[in-house]
């Protein structure tokens, strides 16, 4: 089946057409699928093939079955069918709907919070002289103001954001660089092709990410959860991105009042050069 037609055609139909093909192991993929749209669009490759009790190739062997490239394109068409499944809401539901899905983020990354692994992280950042940030769209302005914050505490860190960069950067790190790998999925290619370069080079790598299971992690040396769910139709909302804002402002937060005095000194100075560029 050519690429416009599966673009036309529904998920729920693609599934049936192909069913008398299945393997034992696709029919669960098909089962899971058809009775979970709600929850497929939220998984990572990872946790699907661990809900189905199948391999992530068996995962990427069904999709590819039906016509799509990967895992991802199969869960945007899944979104796509249920957007259209959905009720179109009013103009004052979703204004609050966006408001609680906010408040429900920040809540629930609150309650992700390791203390140990989160100060371990504060650690291991305000001690190394080479710190990195990696992140690809949204999550790379999610970098950028952790630079920003960074910079007002007196602490100077490197944020690429584009993907020849970042494995250029990964090629000349040493074991005394941390890594801090921004990416909602962790299953962002170029974020996780730059990491497996710089941890085969003995960095430390330290992932801020919304699934515990996924590629990225698999590289990491520490792991600081996030809780943002985000449908494929809506990626980089806000929404998803402010859990990542506010694990970054912990982090900053934590040097900061390590660092009190130095941080303290360093912020009155910014705070009294930049008043001479307003009005």
């Amino acid at each position: 089946m050519d690429k416009m037609n599966v673009n036309k055609t529904k998920i729920s139909l693609l599934m049936e057409q192909h069913k008398i093909n299945y393997t034992k192991s696709e029919n669960k993929l098909y089962e899971y699928i058809k009775n979970n749209y709600d929850k497929v669009i939220y998984h990572s490759l990872t946790e699907m093939a661990e809900v189905c009790n199948v391999g992530e190739a068996t995962v990427l062997r069904y999709c590819r079955k039906l016509g799509f490239k990967g895992y991802q394109e199969l869960k945007f068409a899944v979104a796509q069918e249920l957007s259209v499944m959905n009720d179109v809401e009013n103009q004052d539901t979703y204004i609050n709907k966006i408001k609680n899905n906010m408040i429900q983020a920040i809540n629930d990354t609150y309650d992700l919070v390791d203390m140990n692994l989160l100060q371990q992280a504060i650690d291991k950042i305000d001690m190394a002289r080479d710190v990195i940030v990696f992140g690809v769209g949204l999550s790379g302005i999610c970098g950028l103001d952790m630079k920003s914050r960074f910079l007002r505490i007196g602490k100077n860190i490197n944020v690429f954001t584009d993907a020849h960069f970042q494995v250029m950067r990964a090629c000349s790190v040493t074991k005394e660089t941390v890594i801090i790998a921004i990416s909602l999925t962790g299953s962002t290619k170029d974020i996780v092709d730059a990491v497996s370069v710089a941890k085969k080079k003995g960095a430390y790598i330290i992932s801020i990410t919304n699934y515990i299971k996924s590629p990225l992690t698999k590289y990491s040396d520490l792991v600081l959860m996030t809780s943002a769910k985000e449908n494929p139709l809506d990626g980089g909302t806000l929404v998803s991105k402010i859990s990542q804002l506010y694990v970054i402002d912990l982090i900053c937060t934590g040097i900061a009042v390590k660092n009190y005095d130095e941080s303290r000194e360093n912020k009155s100075l910014i705070a009294e050069m930049i008043s001479g560029k307003f009005y």
